[in-house]
């Protein structure tokens, strides 16, 4: 049997679902078979996938990873250098990539926050953020927000606030307590007791439907925490290098933050990487001793090769993503007039927006619908009512003006099906 370039046989796509219920998950294998209809992910080039049937998708979500699309040329070309030298370390010699990627990454923040350290994905950023803020402190306490998304291994776990992904877990390794995001006074009731290590916020909390935390309420949240000595810490890793418009959320708007985490779009949508950017007062331990924490493939060269053309992309495209957030706010506007008995609001800003639904069911219709005709989005498991939108920086006006054609469909068989 013959295929288009790009695709696989129907038999193939069959196969790579039976080994996912036998070897992974027979739920996954569901699932992708259900948003596939049948085919898998061949390839893909931009802000589109091919399918193994031959169909493409806009790709619009990714959780964000792909920020500068699939296979940007720059990124890759990166890694493919680094590849034919030296495409692992030996953790014993020091490496040039990874002390490059430190400091462009530092200078990216313009030296705000001095110290880099590098692991793989967005829990490793947070693990780690949180172990030193406990031992530069001596305390053990965490305050982290209502709604928020650390990650989901066990310490981060303990960040994330919703029990969804604590289900069958008797208790997590840190003592966390989660406030209110609308509580302006809630880090000082906290702090006052002198056993709070850092407060943990996402300035724009992409698994709660895009939310946007208040500046004024971090504001205050920062400076109650700095006059009891504690640490604050923003973790980007879903809304910043750009997403939201902003190198960094927090520090744009003049947070005096210690530690912003970054992951996702960092390795440019081609290889794993993640970081925790902070001062030298919250890294002081991992000074003292720099194998306090490590993990042997964070500062890996091929991440790291990757960062240099990532940024670099990403700063190219900054003023080009402003004009896509403009046109993704008229048609979103839209289409929430058009359909307003199904959407209850929208949410978000930058390339990070949710769409508020007015029931779990009406948004699990509009995303089968979304992906059988070709718009990839995520959805958000911490808040099953609202689809989140994740365009590239590399999408076109048209991508944006064939997204909303496709979700106005979407929405509309949704309406006619009653959901």
């Amino acid at each position: 049997m013959t295929t288009a370039p790009g695709t696989a046989a129907p038999a193939a796509s069959a196969d790579t679902f039976d080994l996912i219920r036998r070897h992974l998950s027979p739920r996954l294998a569901l699932t992708g078979s259900f948003a596939g209809r049948g085919a898998t992910e061949v390839s893909g080039d931009g802000c589109r996938v091919t399918l193994s049937d031959g169909r493409t998708a806009l790709d619009f979500g990714s959780y964000a990873v792909t920020l500068l699309g699939h296979r940007h040329p720059d990124v890759l070309a990166a890694v493919r250098e680094q590849l034919g030298t030296l495409p692992t370390s030996t953790r014993s010699l020091a490496n040039p990539v990874a002390a490059h990627a430190a400091a462009r990454l530092a200078e990216y923040f313009q030296q705000a926050l001095p110290k880099v350290y590098f692991g793989l994905n967005g829990a490793d950023a947070v693990e780690v953020a949180v172990k030193l803020a406990r031992m530069a402190t001596g305390r053990t306490r965490v305050v982290a927000v209502e709604g928020g998304f650390h990650g989901k291994s066990l310490g981060a776990l303990a960040l994330t606030h919703s029990p969804l992904y604590r289900r069958g877990l008797l208790g997590t390794a840190v003592d966390v307590v989660h406030v209110p995001a609308d509580d302006p006074d809630a880090v000082l009731r906290e702090v006052r007791g002198g056993e709070v290590a850092a407060v943990v916020f996402e300035p724009v909390q992409g698994e709660n439907g895009a939310a946007v935390l208040s500046v004024d309420v971090l504001r205050r949240w920062c400076a109650d925490a700095a006059r009891h000595g504690t640490f604050t810490i923003a973790d980007e890793i879903q809304c910043g290098l750009r997403r939201c418009g902003e190198r960094s959320v927090a520090l744009a708007a003049g947070l005096p933050v210690d530690a912003v985490l970054v992951g996702k779009p960092l390795g440019g949508g081609v290889v794993p990487l993640s970081a925790l950017v902070c001062s030298e007062e919250l890294y002081a331990p991992l000074s003292a001793d720099p194998f306090l924490h490590s993990a042997t493939f964070g500062g890996h060269p091929l991440s790291c090769a990757a960062l240099p053309a990532a940024l670099t992309a990403i700063e190219e495209a900054a003023e080009h993503g402003g004009r896509l957030a403009l046109a993704l706010d008229a048609v979103l506007d839209q289409l929430a007039s058009k359909h307003g008995e199904l959407i209850a609001g929208l949410r978000g800003t930058g390339l990070l927006r949710g769409i508020d639904f007015t029931s779990p069911a009406v948004a699990g219709s509009v995303v089968i619908e979304l992906a059988g005709a070709g718009l990839l989005v995520s959805p958000c498991l911490g808040r099953p009512g609202t689809v989140r939108l994740l365009p590239p920086l590399v999408s076109t006006g048209a991508d944006i003006a064939e997204a909303a054609d496709i979700l106005d469909t979407a929405i509309g068989v949704a309406a006619r099906r009653g959901a």
